[in-house]
């Protein structure tokens, strides 16, 4: 596994988002089940893992913990604060008080002394970025947390949080069918600054591995995409021209759909960082098999000619989630 550089932090090319394993893509995997899946991932070279509080709530950081803590010394731990999750409406609430107050949790969780990247989950409307910063700030100089992060931010929001406390990383879905960041300045600014980009949900939340379809049940009860209007059967059915874009570059390639999804984010910058998520060891040793891929400037060609043909059909989220994010607002 090579290694690319968030900022000034290091960290393997592929990370491991490890929400699914405990939350919001169905119920639960069994404890054992989640803990082989994390360590597999840092047998085969991953030392990247992305977590947070909300997932679970909790118990995600708490799996996340035990797993790594016979080898937390060689590996990145990032995670996120910027919930209410005393209030079932899941409010935003990033004061520097419970920021200061969380962390201390999310340390216990995670059974570690630091945190290596913290990311305020979502942008909240009524504080200002620069009091967020500040406290990261007042984090880091207290050894508490290593580096600063921002997730689903504008580039305007990370040009303010950036000018008080510099930004290691933003956190943002991007995969080939959510390819906003290319045109919000979102890239941009991180180009310019010298800031990581971290894709959430490269595989468009399943979508993109061609495993999924118009027949796919989603449970409403355990599993968000339930929610979300791109996933519904209608547009599931409609958006498969992606998939089918993804099939035919990966039969020249020897690969799968997924793997050619996540080699074409590690050939758009050296400094973005995919974190597939998986409760699988099968489609993790799958996902990490996308390192070995290299995409042709044909068939980056050939991907970026069949995108401009393809409109995606559907929001990305629910009406709630997609008012939490910055540049919707």
């Amino acid at each position: 596994m090579k290694t690319r550089k968030l900022g000034t932090l290091e960290v393997s090319e592929l990370g491991a988002g490890c929400m699914s394993i405990a939350a919001n893509y169905g119920p639960p995997a069994v404890h054992d089940q989640g803990i082989e899946v994390i360590r597999t991932a840092y047998e085969k070279g991953v030392t990247f893992f992305d977590t947070a509080e909300v997932y679970g709530p909790y118990t995600d950081e708490t799996l996340v913990g035990e797993a790594l803590a016979p080898f937390r010394d060689k590996v990145r731990i990032a995670s996120k604060f910027g919930f209410e999750l005393e209030s079932s409406a899941g409010l935003l609430n990033s004061r520097p008080e419970r920021i200061k107050k969380v962390v201390e949790g999310s340390l216990k969780r995670l059974q570690t002394d630091r945190i290596d990247l913290y990311y305020q989950h979502r942008v909240d409307p009524t504080v200002p970025i620069e009091d967020v910063a500040g406290t990261v700030t007042d984090l880091i100089q207290a050894g508490k947390v290593l580096h600063f992060g921002l997730s689903e931010a504008s580039a305007a929001t990370i040009r303010r949080a950036h000018a008080v406390q510099p930004v290691t990383a933003v956190q943002t879905e991007y995969s080939l069918w959510e390819r906003r960041p290319e045109t919000n300045g979102v890239l941009a600014v991180c180009e310019e600054l010298g800031i990581g980009f971290v894709p959430w949900s490269p595989l468009g939340q399943g979508y993109l591995t061609g495993k999924l379809d118009a027949r796919t049940k989603f449970d409403a009860k355990t599993d968000f995409r339930a929610m979300f209007p791109r996933m519904s059967p209608t547009n599931l059915e409609k958006n498969r021209p992606f998939v089918d874009l993804l099939e035919a570059i990966a039969r020249k390639n020897d690969a799968t759909p997924a793997q050619i999804a996540l080699a074409w984010l590690l050939a758009q910058k050296p400094w973005i960082v995919p974190i597939p998520g998986t409760r699988r060891v099968d489609h993790l040793v799958e996902n990490l098999g996308a390192t070995k891929v290299t995409l042709t400037p044909a068939d980056l060609a050939e991907i970026k000619a069949g995108l401009a043909t393809l409109q995606v059909q559907g929001e990305r989220m629910d009406e709630t989630n997609m008012q939490a994010i910055d540049e919707t607002r």
